[in-house]
């Protein structure tokens, strides 16, 4: 044998061995959430029929923990996020469904462009929706022990959706992270707004587009929406102004992020009064509510009054880049001049 094999050999060896091992700490794994899923009153058969497709997946641990780090600015993001023919479909897919998205808007007080953007947003209008097996998904994630009380929530909450028959275990799949559907909800997030909005019986956010439509709405109202507000506006900032007013970066938590809003948060005149205008340069509307001063990159980037339909907006995804992009896309939306 020549000896340039050997080093390969044996680290074929090395790497067979380490994922046999890996495997059968995976499966003794899944014998113990067996027992106590039963433990947790899931029936016997509704357990045998979900886990007996469940495998380790490299590949979302892989992607867990290498997800890209991307220098990014949100005068790079907004582009890429919202391009040009992203604006028309959405456009023409809410013309399209026009009645009934007016309809589930009026129903829910959530304006029916923000719906639209997030569907377009969340998964290309139904487009993108993920290919994984949200069982192995979540299993997956929960074995690797980084966030297991978080993914084993994920997984109860699923066998809850198998066990309610909202969809069949061979269609019930999502991103490698679990989000799944139209709306890309976590299990979790399916199982406190997903609606059945047909009446078919079954929350379908997979193929049944009112229903998706009905969620995002239902998600946003329960997030605190208030349909006679918009998202927020952009704004220019007078010279040497203070940064002590802008809402505080670096939060661990939603709670603390909602406290540091609070610090943030004044009227219109009063943020009139500390020299902020339009980004034309004319004066703020003159109306009786309250924003506060987001900054989603730097004192030198784009500064925006965020309303409070902007928290509901990051209690969906707590990114201002993420947040600032679905208000983007549903001014896009509704006013086609922008």
């Amino acid at each position: 044998m020549s000896k340039f094999f050997l080093p390969v050999l044996i680290a074929s060896s090395l790497s067979f061995s380490a994922f046999a091992n890996t495997q059968a700490k995976f499966d003794e794994y899944v014998s113990k959430l067996k027992v106590e899923a039963l433990e947790k009153g899931y029936s016997q058969t509704l357990i045998d029929e979900a886990f007996a497709t469940v495998k380790f997946k490299k590949k979302v641990i892989k992607a867990d923990k290498n997800q890209p780090e991307v220098v990014e600015t949100l005068e790079t993001y907004l582009p890429k996020r919202v391009p040009q023919w992203k604006v028309d479909r959405a456009r023409s897919l809410y013309a399209k469904h026009k009645p009934v998205l007016e309809k589930i808007a009026n129903e829910y007080g959530v304006q029916a462009r923000f719906i639209v953007a997030l569907w377009g947003l969340e998964s290309n209008f139904g487009r993108i929706q993920g290919g994984h097996p949200v069982i192995s998904s979540v299993v997956t994630l929960a074995f690797d022990g980084r966030r297991e009380a978080l993914y084993k929530r994920q997984l109860w909450a699923a066998l809850d959706i198998l066990k309610d028959g909202h969809i069949s275990l061979d269609k019930f799949k999502g991103s490698w992270a679990g989000a799944m559907g139209q709306t890309q909800f976590m299990p979790t997030s399916f199982n406190a707004y997903a609606v059945d909005y047909d009446g078919d019986g079954r929350k379908d956010i997979w193929t049944t587009e009112v229903d998706a439509f009905a969620s995002i709405a239902n998600y946003l109202k329960q997030a605190g929406w208030n349909d006679n507000l918009t998202w927020g506006r952009q704004i220019k900032l007078p010279e040497n102004f203070d940064h002590k007013y802008v809402l505080k970066r670096g939060t661990k938590t939603r709670k603390q992020w909602l406290e540091y809003w609070k610090d943030s948060e004044r009227s219109l005149d009063a943020w009139q009064t500390l020299g902020l205008r339009r980004t034309d340069g004319s004066d703020l509307p003159k109306v009786d509510i309250t924003a506060a001063l987001v900054m989603p990159d730097d004192i030198n980037g784009r500064m925006y009054l965020a309303y409070d339909n902007y928290k509901a907006l990051m209690h969906w995804n707590r990114s201002y880049y993420f947040a600032t992009s679905v208000g983007y896309l549903s001014d896009r939306i509704g006013y086609p001049k922008i």
